[in-house]
């Protein structure tokens, strides 16, 4: 089911996502602050690339608990809110330069920071319901625990364990992300939409694959977007600040 298109490998996650993809109403871009894989000339590529194939374009960056997630690591309270604000302007420099050099989109491409939707009365209710199963669903927090290892374990000394205050945190970074995951359609007023990020997350079995619990919804599609010639280890691991 992969898809090769201007030097990127599609993989949509199940048969229900690559219909949602050949809709191409709408595609959403998360970006993490702080990872070296954004920068802007991969930005500039994936807007090229979405801007052909989509009639929207949402890049969405994370600015929400990247101060907390550097006092984890035992920055002062100043300190980690310096680095955090340095990391988000950062960022989304990066991505306003990318899709610039991008040239004129040729539908409606928005770059956004992942706070803006906190007023959204969808993203609230799909927030609450993320912390719910954080707290009610074993598999679902399971696969969170597995996510924080997954953020978290590069940026971990030999032999160092993730703190409980680490794992709360990326819980509520992951909780604040998770929304457009699971119902983009709603929170943008789209008629389908297709979350895109450049590896495979240990979420997307129990969002996309089980029969119960939280689920995405049906008009709701993930699919990683990787550059074509990268191997699995070619690219970069996600980092949560």
């Amino acid at each position: 089911m992969t898809i090769t298109a201007d030097a990127f490998e599609v993989l949509p996650f199940t048969p229900a996502c690559r219909t949602i993809w050949d809709d191409g109403d709408h595609v959403l871009i998360g970006v993490s602050p702080g990872n070296s894989y954004f920068s802007a000339e991969r930005i500039s590529s994936l807007a090229r690339w979405a801007n052909s194939r989509f009639a929207q374009v949402d890049f969405v960056y994370a600015d929400l608990h990247v101060d907390r997630m550097f006092a984890s690591f035992g920055y002062t309270e100043e300190h980690a809110a310096r680095r955090a604000a340095k990391e988000i302007k950062a960022v989304r420099r990066r991505i306003l330069r990318g899709v610039e050099e991008a040239g004129p989109p040729l539908g409606d491409t928005r770059v956004r920071a992942l706070s803006e939707f906190s007023g959204n009365h969808i993203y609230q209710l799909l927030h609450r319901r993320v912390l719910h199963f954080i707290e009610t669903d074993d598999d679902f927090r399971k696969s969170c625990e597995e996510m924080a290892k997954f953020f978290i374990g590069p940026k971990l000394s030999d032999g160092q364990s993730i703190t409980e205050e680490q794992r709360q945190v990326c819980f509520d970074y992951l909780a604040a992300e998770l929304p457009f995951f699971l119902d983009t359609p709603s929170i943008l007023d789209v008629p389908s939409s297709v979350s895109c990020y450049h590896v495979q997350m240990p979420l997307t079995d129990v969002l996309y694959g089980r029969g119960g619990g939280l689920r995405a919804t049906r008009n709701q599609a993930y699919a990683v977007v990787r550059p074509e010639d990268a191997g699995r280890n070619d690219v970069d691991v996600p980092r949560a600040a």
